[in-house]
């Protein structure tokens, strides 16, 4: 399976279990092969602001927000929706990555279309 076919549908599968459209795009240069899930952009609305009377030099120092205003990251809503339907605990801010492989391809395709994945792929690099 190709990068842009697993694209296609790993997409149609969310869109279609959830009503919601997600970004799902493939890396370029030498990440040309991963993939990444997350909202599409105009619900990359999370933002992180200081938090008062800290020193806020340190990530604890800020706290995550929804501005309302694309241009952000992932929302902490979408971030949980994303999880429950890839079957994950959590997904990152940025979204999911999704290394290039057959194997790791196949797992997020089982994944995006509601089954448990017959087989996970398995780290290949240091």
């Amino acid at each position: 399976m190709n990068r842009n076919e697993t694209i296609k549908r790993i997409k149609d599968a969310l869109k279609r279990r959830s009503g919601k459209s997600w970004s799902v795009t493939g890396g370029r240069g030498t990440a040309y092969g991963w993939i990444t899930i997350e909202a599409v952009p105009t619900r990359r609305t999370e933002r992180t602001r200081p938090i008062a009377g800290h020193i806020d030099t340190r990530p604890e120092d800020y706290e995550a927000y929804d501005s309302g205003t694309p241009g952000g990251n992932t929302t902490k809503a979408d971030r949980a929706e994303l999880a429950a339907l890839l079957g994950l605990e959590s997904v990152h801010q940025q979204g999911e990555s999704i290394p290039a492989g057959n194997d790791y391809y196949q797992e997020y395709i089982d994944r995006a279309e509601g089954r448990t994945p017959a087989k996970c792929g398995v780290q290949y690099w240091d």
